[in-house]
């Protein structure tokens, strides 16, 4: 009897251990919702045929979250073990992801304690592709949904205005907002929800300024020379999309950002 006792003792304290660290053990996700400013180009067979350096920034951002630079970040990541999961597409507005199901495969995956990252707003501003296009309004309705069920399966949402193209500069070479009202619609929400936002808008206009619109393309864009890409022989000429250095820069934006991130009033601790 005593020897059965002692043995089921055993057994119950190997539980207890195993529950008390479980939080700590824990590898922790990272998904990303997004469009192709965000995509891993590097998921497709004929990236290095037919589609390198086209980079999306959520592509790079694994090279971040490794466990030398995770104290950084701690107050996220409990765990030295991250993941990151890209579901991000290109083409796609947040009424395409939502529509698509996209979203819904990506929330039904999210597990307490993990980080989702929501960047859209370049395909929903194409009032030329009515597919895509959604209204601000409506823009700002499907991200409640997104921060709303993000938190109901116990993960942390993280909204991320879009960030920027080499696309609007003023004669004093500044660059200035190309999305019009959408990153102010995500602002507006995340403090009416108090959710941690990103302005990914803003630090990558300051980041890319002092570059200059002559030099930023060919240095961080998709601005290609004839004859040096097998996927382009032609070359290219994209201020969207970035090539490796490009979305370097952004990810590192992005992770220097989660340092000193805040939910509205109060710190990301708490």
């Amino acid at each position: 009897m005593r020897k059965r006792n002692g043995s089921l003792l055993l057994v119950f304290l190997l539980l207890a251990w195993s529950c008390g660290t479980d939080e700590e053990r824990k590898e922790r996700t990272v998904f990303l919702a997004g469009d192709s400013t965000v995509a891993d180009y590097s998921k497709y067979a004929d990236y290095m045929e037919k589609r390198y350096p086209m980079t999306g920034w959520g592509q790079r951002l694994p090279e971040f979250l490794v466990a030398d630079s995770l104290d950084q970040v701690r107050q996220w990541f409990p765990s030295d073990s991250v993941k990151v999961d890209n579901r991000a597409i290109g083409g796609r507005s947040t009424k395409t992801f939502f529509q698509e199901g996209r979203w819904r495969a990506l929330v039904e995956a999210v597990q307490p304690g993990d980080l989702v990252l929501i960047q859209f707003g370049h395909n929903d501003a194409s009032a030329n592709k009515p597919e895509r296009f959604t209204a601000p309004d409506a823009y700002q309705e499907y991200l409640r949904l997104f921060v709303t069920q993000t938190r109901e399966r116990g993960g942390i949402p993280i909204l991320v205005t879009p960030v920027t193209g080499n696309h609007k500069w003023n004669e004093d070479l500044q660059m200035y907002n190309q999305h019009g009202d959408y990153p102010a619609k995500m602002k507006e929400l995340a403090q009416e929800l108090k959710v941690a936002l990103i302005d990914l808008n803003e630090l990558s206009m300051k980041a890319f300024t002092p570059v200059g619109p002559d030099s930023l393309g060919p240095k961080y864009f998709m601005n290609l020379e004839p004859g040096v890409y097998a996927g382009y022989p032609e070359g290219r000429t994209d201020n969207t999309h970035f090539n490796m250095a490009g979305a370097q820069v952004v990810a590192q934006l992005v992770f220097d950002a989660l340092k000193t991130l805040q939910l509205p009033g109060q710190s990301p601790e708490n």
